[in-house]
């Protein structure tokens, strides 16, 4: 089961501003001499407690659901609330504390940024941005989540103040690296018209892919999907907890499962079916994922304003 890395327990990074990614090129993106072991992620996001179309019911079975799985790694990607009112945070804070494992990630969304909400966030679940380094029966793991919402508008951006933070999250050799926003950096079919994707999304795509990232979990748009982009996946949740559903048509939530070999993604429906969203190779081809052929070089200039 998963553990605190013990070489990071406070980790610091030295990365001078106005250092580029173009120092990372040729920096091995895995843990050198790691035999990567099967690493369990659950994805949920959109649970939108207190909203109109929330149920309780689904929410519970969810929960129930991913304990009797004991993942390793638990990403709850925005929407917690309906409308970020303390009550609802209350709420969600009581129900998330019914899962079962040993590492949360929680980020907030635009729900949550509703009603000065981001206050209410950071009194209920802490910093609204995070880093964590894990150590998953010996494979490396970074975590880096940043909160993608502004307050009262339903748009996105990660924003440049975040870049160089991300970097340095990154820096490090691992054999997972996991980047989680609420979100969506590449429309989603099904949804409707395209609207709330993040603002900066070219630039932040190609800051993951310099960075070496393996998976980017998100939601907000109430369907499941998988985009494999440039050596990433870009994996969405559904709505796991209420009916405001959309093309895809029931409440999911997403296991996702790494080793050495692969990623495999599975929708998973609150009490009802499970269904594979794809299996996807750990190592693209090169003249795939291209990572170092992007011509985009980001500085770090300035102090980062990362809520960490």
């Amino acid at each position: 089961m998963a553990a605190a890395h013990p070489q990071y327990p406070a980790l610091l990074y030295n990365v001078a501003c106005g250092e580029s990614l173009a120092g990372w090129k040729g920096r091995r993106y895995r843990g050198a001499g790691v035999k990567l072991a099967l690493v369990l992620i659950v994805q949920l996001s959109d649970i939108h407690i207190g909203g109109a179309r929330h149920d309780d019911a689904l929410l519970e079975l969810a929960i129930g659901e991913i304990n009797e799985v004991r993942p390793d790694l638990v990403v709850v990607a925005g929407d917690v609330t309906d409308e970020g009112y303390p009550d609802q945070y209350a709420t969600a804070r009581e129900r998330l504390g019914g899962i079962d494992c040993p590492h949360l990630v929680v980020v907030p969304g635009n729900h949550d940024a509703r009603h000065v909400g981001y206050l209410q966030y950071e009194t209920t679940f802490g910093s609204r941005d995070s880093r964590l380094r894990l150590l998953i029966d010996e494979t490396e793991v970074a975590v880096v989540a940043v909160d993608s919402s502004k307050p009262d508008i339903d748009e996105g951006e990660i924003g440049r103040e975040h870049y160089a933070w991300i970097v340095e999250g990154f820096s490090e050799p691992a054999d997972l690296r996991i980047f989680a926003c609420h979100h969506h950096l590449m429309p989603i079919p099904g949804t409707g018209r395209e609207r709330n994707q993040v603002l900066d999304a070219g630039d932040v795509l190609s800051l993951l892919r310099q960075a070496g990232v393996d998976v980017v979990l998100s939601g907000h748009r109430h369907v499941p999907y998988v985009w494999p982009v440039a050596g990433m996946l870009l994996i969405h949740s559904g709505t796991a907890s209420t009916l405001r559903t959309r093309a895809f048509t029931q409440p999911a939530y997403n296991l996702v499962r790494a080793d050495a070999e692969t990623i495999s993604i599975e929708l998973r429906v609150p009490g009802g079916e499970a269904q594979p969203l794809g299996s996807y190779p750990r190592e693209w081809p090169a003249e795939l994922s291209a990572r170092d052929a992007d011509p985009v070089i980001h500085f770090a200039r300035g102090p980062n304003l990362a809520n960490d």
